[in-house]
This record gives C-alpha cells, sequence and structure tokens, in this order.
C-alpha cells in the first residue's frame, strides 16, 4: 500500500489524469478503496478518472461517511451516472442515509422505472429484508424446457445481480422454487423446468427484520435468497455480499453497545467529538449513579466494618470477581443469540448450565482466596485474631458471588429479548455495576452469619461499657 501511495503522489504531481486513469483502471477495485482511505482528499478525483463501471464498483464498497464526502465534490453527469448505475440494493442503502432533500434531488436523476424502483425500495421499513433486496434477477416458468431457459438467461442475465440461482413463478408472479444455475447447466436441453424442481425452497419475507436474514443465510449456506411478499408473490432476493455488510454492520453496533455506550452511526475518527461524548456519556450517568449504591450498601453494614476492619481490604476482590463472572455470562450469551445458538426458550438450559459452572467458577476462586488469606496470615498478623474467620467469609462469598454473576449476566439478554428489547444493551458494564452492588450484600451478609459470634460479643460489650458508663456519670 505504501509502494501505491507513492506512486499516485507521483502521478498526482505530473497533473496527468490519463496515466492517472490509466493507473487506477489497472488496479483492483479493493486497492482503490484503500487509496481512498489513505487519500481521502483526493476521493472524489478518483472516482471521477476511473471508468464509470469501476468507479461505480468502488463506490459501493465505500462506507457513507466516505461516500457522502465524495458526492459532495463529483460534478453533477458523475453523481447521474453512479446514481443510475448503482444496484438498486445498494442505491436503497445509500439514499436511506443521506438527507431527505439530498435524497430528492438524486431520485430526479434517475430513469422513470429506475425511479419508480428506488421509491419502492425505500417504501420499505428501515432494517427491514425489503429495504436490502434487489429487484434484478432471471425468473423462468415450470413448463419451460432448458434450451428456452439458457435464451432467456442469455437475453435477460446481465441485468441480473446473480445468475447463480434461477427462480420460478407462475403467471401470477407467486415464487414456486429455486433452482441453482449448475443444475440447469448439466440438464438435457429438452428437459423441463418442473423436472429439475425439488420443492426445497427457502424464502425470506420483505418486512422481516434483517438479523432474521443473516441467521437464514448463516444456516443454510446460499449466496442468494428469494424475498416474497405475505402472498408469496417473488418482490426480489438478497444477495450474501449484502448480508456481510449487515452483519458485519450489527456486529460492529452490538460490541459498541457491550462496551456501554450507544452505536455509532459514523466511523470512530469521522464522528464529531460532542456526538462522541453525546454518545458516551448517558451510560456513564447512569453506571455512576448506579455505583453509588455501593457506598449505600457499605453504610447499611458500618458496624461489620468497624469491628472487623480486615473485611473492607477484600472489597475490590469481590466486586472484580462478580463483575467479571458477570462480564463473562453476559458477553457469552449475547454472541450466541447473534448467532441463533440460544433463544429465548432455551432460558432453563442456559440457567441451569450457568448454576453448575457459577458454582464450580465460584469453588475455585474461593479456594484461592481462602489460602491466600491462610498462607499470608501464617507469617503476617495483618489480617488480626480473627483471619480464619476472615478467610471463610471471602471463600464462600466468592461462591455465592460468583454464582450470582454468572446467573444475572446470563440472564439479563434473556430477559431483554423477551421485552423486546436489543439484548446487546445489557451490556458488560451494566451487568458488572449490578453485581458490584449485590455482591457487596452478599459479601457482607456472609460476614454477618460467619462471624457472628465475634459480632455479637463485640456488640455485647459495646453495650456493658455504655451502661456502665451511664451508671457512673449518674453517681457523679
Amino acid at each position: 500500500m505504501e509502494e501505491m501511495v507513492d506512486q499516485i503522489n507521483a502521478i498526482l504531481g505530473t497533473v496527468d489524469n490519463t496515466q492517472l486513469q490509466e493507473y487506477l483502471n489497472n488496479l483492483n477495485i479493493s486497492d482503490v478503496e484503500e487509496l481512498i482511505d489513505e487519500l481521502p482528499e483526493h476521493g472524489a478525483l478518483f472516482i471521477e478518472t476511473l471508468s464509470l463501471n469501476r468507479a461505480v464498483n468502488v463506490f459501493r464498497i465505500l462506507d457513507f461517511p466516505t461516500q457522502e464526502r465524495i458526492i459532495k465534490k463529483l460534478s453533477g453527469p458523475r453523481i447521474a451516472g453512479i446514481i443510475n448505475e448503482l444496484p438498486p440494493d445498494d442505491r436503497t442503502s445509500l439514499f436511506a442515509e443521506m438527507h431527505g432533500d439530498v435524497v430528492q434531488k438524486m431520485i430526479q436523476l434517475l430513469s422513470p422505472t429506475d425511479r419508480k424502483e428506488a421509491l419502492t425500495l425505500l417504501g420499505y421499513e428501515e432494517y427491514s429484508v425489503g429495504r436490502m433486496m434487489t429487484p434484478d434477477y432471471v425468473a423462468v416458468k415450470k413448463e419451460w424446457d432448458v434450451e428456452r431457459v439458457l435464451n432467456h438467461i442469455r437475453r435477460y442475465g446481465k441485468n441480473s445481480e446473480t445468475i447463480d440461482v434461477i427462480y420460478v413463478i407462475d403467471k401470477g408472479g407467486v415464487l414456486l422454487d429455486d433452482i441453482r444455475i449448475r443444475e440447469i447447466l448439466l440438464a438435457k436441453p429438452e428437459a423441463k423446468v418442473s423436472d429439475l424442481m425439488d420443492g426445497r425452497l427457502i424464502c425470506l419475507d420483505a418486512k422481516d427484520p434483517q438479523e432474521d436474514a443473516i441467521n437464514v443465510f448463516r444456516m443454510n449456506n446460499r449466496t442468494a435468497l428469494p424475498v416474497v411478499d405475505s402472498q408469496n408473490i417473488l418482490l426480489g432476493i438478497v444477495t450474501v455480499d449484502d448480508i456481510l455488510w449487515i452483519a458485519n454492520e450489527e456486529y460492529t453496533e452490538d460490541i459498541q453497545k457491550i462496551g456501554g455506550t450507544e452505536a455509532l452511526d459514523e466511523p470512530y475518527l469521522d464522528i464529531n467529538l460532542f456526538r462522541l461524548v453525546r454518545k458516551r456519556v448517558g451510560w456513564l450517568i447512569i453506571l455512576f449513579l448506579s455505583e453509588m449504591l455501593t457506598s449505600t450498601a457499605m453504610q447499611y453494614f458500618n458496624d461489620e466494618i468497624a469491628v472487623v476492619v480486615q473485611l473492607t481490604f477484600f472489597i475490590p476482590l469481590i466486586m472484580s470477581s462478580g463483575g467479571n463472572s458477570g462480564s463473562q455470562a453476559s458477553t457469552l450469551i449475547i454472541q450466541a443469540m447473534a448467532l441463533g445458538e440460544v433463544t429465548i426458550a432455551d432460558w432453563w438450559r442456559v440457567m441451569r448450565r450457568e448454576i453448575f459452572s457459577g458454582l464450580m467458577l465460584g469453588a475455585i476462586l474461593g479456594v484461592i482466596g481462602f489460602l491466600r488469606i491462610a498462607v499470608w496470615s501464617s507469617f503476617s498478623d495483618i489480617y488480626g485474631p480473627y483471619w480464619l474467620l476472615v478467610a471463610f467469609t471471602v471463600g464462600f462469598s466468592l461462591v455465592g458471588i460468583v454464582l450470582w454473576g454468572s446467573l444475572a449476566g446470563s440472564m439479563l439478554p434473556i430477559a431483554m429479548k423477551r421485552l423486546g428489547l436489543d439484548p446487546a444493551t445489557s451490556s458488560a458494564p451494566f451487568v458488572a455495576t449490578l453485581v458490584d452492588v449485590t455482591g457487596l450484600i452478599i459479601y457482607f451478609s456472609m460476614a454477618s452469619i460467619v462471624m457472628h459470634s465475634v459480632l455479637h460479643n463485640h456488640h455485647a460489650a459495646h453495650t456493658a461499657a455504655s451502661i456502665s458508663r451511664a451508671v457512673f456519670n449518674a453517681m457523679c
């Protein structure tokens, strides 16, 4: 890439557009895209210089902020050429991201047929399958023979998004089946389409969420799938390149939410600083206010802390262990739900697994915590005369806190999905904060149980001392 950048800079220095055009047209599409990333100030020049077909192929793989910057600098004829040559699904994605007044102007650049097509696709709900489908496909009738099908493909195939799959429809446009092109190529010319149909049809509904389409593609190993309406009429197709694009966006959005921030709608380096702060500050305030409950919990157990101050040494350990186990479980379940491995109906299976795994993980950490205190107390009195009780408190508390963290982290995403919310919103920081507060309650409650005799004797002694002082004051 560094070598290409140097060559481009050398060509730009000569102000020779012919040489620049020849160089760019000989590069791979992906190489031109990388050059635009490296030299954003020349992006519009590269798109303007490329042949129209290659310019369209480069433009369609750019992210939206880059597309928007380039469009603002392109000439009117080049904009019209690109908009008209873009595949319908890519054109719809571009229009969906732009402001209404800009979209209105661009739609006017389209031919009447393409304009009607664009408006139809934009009419589907945002983030639905209908928004990313293309109406460019090859459809045939079941009574046709293979020879007629091949002639049809030769005539109309160049306008199709893909000819890997051919779709069989009836006279009313109802989808009957899909046939892979290899089946047609290997069949005898006189064979009928109906003889090649197997009835194993998989299709998408135009109103389905795009996330559902990702899972269907993943489970069925298809390069394209047909899209139908409620009457099973074929409306268009969705190809795997669009699915990969949507999957990447969904993955990026989920990762950002898991990190405790709103999803960014622009690349990190492109987003305005104040918008970036606004995206992050909401969750930080919520988490900050939630963490304040930890001080409330500690105040409630002030007597226990006053008697055995050594308990405070392990508060960071207790809080981090519970938060870590909860974050682990939350991340695993969110990922499993995104891949379709776990559904709402699997909640009991998930809970059962997390109960056993939480107990085992907690027991391992509990033993380590107990041994840490025991070994340290063999050559130091830092944990005081009640070190053994402190060790048992920490050990048992870790079992309970890690178990609770695992359950909270695994159940929250499922509960949010059940409520119709995005499971990624139950992000690791949110789970960690929840488990921090409840973890302290578990810890000090365990301390009250294990160290009951110590606390009781201290309170009795404190009460006796108070009575003695009262009697002495009365006598005086």
